[in-house]
């Protein structure tokens, strides 16, 4: 099942975020680095739907929108990196060192 996803950004980086009755469930926060690169930092999602798939839907978010914007992601959250290292369909949003 598709979540609706939000996107909030301001001057230091942003979140891609998902609510239930006003209530934020899942989210995925980054902070810029600079105007092309962002460090995905963090991923959550309650307790209550994990295992149905919402924390990948916010990272396929970050992914489309990094594409779309070309940014490039540095992935620090321990579960993005580990995606990252399993799924190379979405290696070309990653920093090249």
């Amino acid at each position: 099942m598709a979540h609706p996803i939000d996107h909030e950004e301001h001057s230091r980086g942003g979140a891609f975020l998902y609510s239930q009755n006003g209530r934020r469930v899942g989210e995925l926060t980054y902070q810029r680095v600079g105007e092309k690169l962002v460090i995905l930092d963090h991923t959550f999602v309650d307790e209550s739907l994990r295992g149905q798939g919402l924390a990948r839907e916010l990272l396929d978010a970050i992914v489309a929108w990094a594409r779309a914007t070309q940014t490039k992601i540095r992935p620090t959250c321990s579960y993005a990196v580990v995606v990252f290292a399993r799924d190379k369909s979405i290696a070309d949003v990653l920093e090249v060192a």
